[in-house]
């Protein structure tokens, strides 16, 4: 992996996705994370920092040290931001969804996304910008993502690249530690953890997906090679199969008389 060319061919792409949409810069959301700095700071050096607005969206939920994070982030880049606590937006939901006896632990952290995803293009639509997405390329594939929540953008700078390619990247750019060593989380309940909801870490996850998507091996040599149960490369694959649908746009029944 050469970080420099990757950052080169990312900057360039974000400036071709703005100026063809003839937009004045970009929203993001700032979590605190590593794959929402490495983006924000990619879409500042591409297009300047005064492009550039990040929405830090806490919960009651969220640590306070990925709010600090995110705000120290913002501040040493110079990127403007806004903190909104969509605590009590969620509870407004919620409160009305569970008077009609409907409660779901997956759902509430699926609506949690959403209503950032319309915060972020509130502020895009007010702004005349685009919302850069911070999805990476594993949890693209896994469907490790909410659809029309954090799915929701219109660009996706890193979405070519692993996660263990991204860590690379961070380094690159020089992104904190603090950041960088954070155990990934989607930040939905308390003590949530990427790797712990997918059963797997993401660098033998990554190990898989490049050999199932990039070098396109069957599954035999596929555990073989990497020595793993042959259950766990079975099992990526069928995430990645089943998550399909969040990777395309809605089908459409074509009417052919």
């Amino acid at each position: 992996m050469n970080p420099k060319k990757i950052k080169k061919i990312i900057t360039k792409f974000i400036k071709e996705k703005v100026s063809g949409a003839n937009a004045d810069g970009i929203v993001i959301g700032i979590s605190g994370g590593i794959d929402s700095a490495v983006v924000a700071k990619l879409c500042a050096d591409a297009l300047g920092k005064d492009k550039v607005l990040g929405l830090i969206m806490p919960t009651e939920v969220t640590p306070e040290n990925d709010v600090s994070d995110a705000v120290n982030f913002a501040e040493s880049h110079g990127i403007e931001y806004k903190i909104i606590n969509i605590t009590t937006i969620l509870k407004s939901f919620l409160d009305e969804i569970k008077e009609n006896g409907r409660e779901s632990k997956t759902a509430s952290g699926n609506l949690m996304a959403r209503v950032r995803m319309c915060l972020l293009y509130y502020h895009a639509n007010c702004s005349n910008r685009l919302v850069a997405g911070t999805g990476n390329k594993s949890e693209i594939l896994c469907g490790y993502f909410t659809k029309y929540g954090d799915g929701g953008c219109d660009l996706l700078p890193i979405g070519d690249l692993y996660k263990t390619q991204v860590r690379e990247l961070a380094k690159y750019l020089e992104i904190p530690g603090a950041i960088t060593e954070k155990v990934p989380s989607a930040g939905f309940w308390h003590g949530q953890s990427d790797e712990e909801e997918l059963g797997i870490s993401y660098k033998i996850l990554d190990k898989i997906l490049i050999k199932l998507i990039d070098k396109k091996q069957e599954i035999p040599g596929i555990f073989r090679e990497l020595k793993i149960e042959k259950e766990l490369a079975q099992r990526v694959e069928k995430l990645v199969k089943e998550s399909a649908h969040k990777r395309h746009t809605p089908g459409i029944c074509r009417i052919e008389i």
